[in-house]
């Protein structure tokens, strides 16, 4: 059962091919979200090839999850094998679901081109490179130590850009990342391959409506504009709710530097009647204005307070302003996670990265949510963190690409720390 890292690093080498075939192959599938095209097809693909490789595979849709369909299904696959004797399990989960490409691009965003060290491609760094990896890592560690204990577990789930309720959300709900199943996970997003994620700040999303009086729009006295209503609210939010937010500081490694505060983002405002088909528009006082915020919030804070600082600033303009009126209707919400860096899978990923890249890891927080909110909330697993390879800043990036010699890296690294986890020992060097 013991192998060195050099065994391991040489094995993983000699797939750099077929882990350049698969990664192609991956981002040929244009699994764009939304409305989430050919997830079957992609799961299918990843199914087949765990399976031709030893692994018990289940495909399980999340039938009656948010956007599942029969046109559109969201699809899962979860990947198998079982070692020797009982013991620990890890577990490597990517989404398979990738944004639209928009436009600009220099490079077909589904050919899945090479250049040089690089593939380019829509999801190529977020995170099909990183599926790529951990499948290549599990199976290096698989043909060099057949005889190892415990299980192994790869999968590739639906629906992460769009809050992963009809993948890793889903299948938490049916104890697919709970102990005793599963002991350990690593989510190959791509944070750089010398970064160990720990987790990420809160969210909530929001619409904020405030409501006026219809009337003719020569004579506005008439009526209430409720996008007037919606000024005094956003004069408000740059007045108080923003200057506040840039006091708060949290103790949490998040990256980029901006991102150690707490932030909101005004998504969209709706107001009024659009323009007919010739461009001009209809004489009327908006009776209805919509805004949709992002606000995202520090482990240091308190999601009820969150909420009761925008709810206290529409209470105050409802009371100083005539006929002022809103709603306040919650859309999503996740309080922030951070993982111990004292957590075995941390301590094994930071050892895996010291040895094989010989640098000291950073241990970083995302500024934004990804699935190990449903592995913590729901699944209630701990041990879990984000790593893998890609540069966190092409992420939906025009002209996304993912280095091959990044995914080798990574690889390593997957695979050496899944041995320790799953052997409780550290690897020869």
């Amino acid at each position: 059962m013991s192998i060195t890292l050099s065994a391991l690093s040489d094995r993983i080498e000699d797939k750099r091919a077929e882990l350049v075939d698969l990664t192609q192959a991956l981002i040929r599938i244009p699994t764009t979200n939304p409305p989430g095209e050919y997830y079957e097809d992609c799961t299918r693909f990843l199914g087949e090839r765990l399976a031709a490789r030893g692994f018990e595979v289940n495909h399980v849709r999340a039938e009656g999850a948010i956007g599942d369909s029969d046109r559109y299904p969201r699809a899962n696959v979860v990947g198998r094998w079982n070692g020797a004797r009982p013991g620990p399990t890890v577990h490597f989960n990517s989404h398979i679901d990738v944004v639209e490409p928009g436009l600009g691009w220099s490079h077909d965003p589904f050919a899945a081109e090479v250049v040089g060290d690089l593939i380019y491609g829509r999801g190529a760094c977020d995170m099909k490179g990183g599926l790529a990896a951990s499948v290549i890592a599990v199976e290096a560690l698989m043909e060099l130590a057949p005889d190892l204990p415990g299980s192994l577990e790869i999968s590739g789930t639906a629906d992460e850009e769009s809050g992963g309720y009809g993948g890793v959300a889903y299948l938490s709900e049916k104890g697919y990342f709970s102990p005793p199943r599963v002991d350990h996970v690593i989510i190959p997003e791509p944070l750089n391959k010398d970064r160990v994620c720990l987790g990420h700040r809160g969210v909530w999303w929001a619409e904020i409506e405030t409501r006026g009086r219809i009337a003719h729009g020569s004579m506005p006295f008439l009526g209430e504009s409720a996008i007037r209503h919606m000024g005094a609210v956003m004069t408000a939010f740059e007045e108080e709710l923003f200057p506040l937010l840039a006091q708060k500081r949290t103790r949490m490694p998040v990256v980029p530097e901006g991102a150690k505060q707490s932030t909101l983002n005004i998504n969209s405002v709706h107001g009024g009647l659009g323009e007919g088909n010739d461009g001009l528009p209809s004489a009327l006082v908006a009776d209805s204005c919509r805004m949709v915020i992002d606000r995202r919030f520090l482990i240091e804070e308190v999601l009820d307070d969150v909420k009761s600082e925008v709810r206290s600033i529409l209470e105050r303009l409802k009371l100083e302003r005539d006929a002022f009126d809103y709603d306040l209707r919650d859309l999503f919400e996740v309080v922030p996670t951070m993982t111990d860096e004292q957590a075995p899978v941390v301590e094994s990923v930071a050892r895996a990265i010291g040895q094989v890249l010989n640098t000291s890891p950073q241990f970083v927080v995302s500024p934004g949510t990804y699935d190990q909110k449903h592995i913590d909330r729901i699944g209630r697993l701990k041990d879990c963190i984000a790593y893998g390879p890609g540069i966190l800043d092409l992420a939906h990036q025009v002209d996304e690409y993912v280095s091959i010699e990044d995914m080798i890296d990574s690889a390593k690294v997957m695979a050496m720390s899944a041995y320790e986890l799953i052997t409780g020992s550290e690897i020869e060097t």
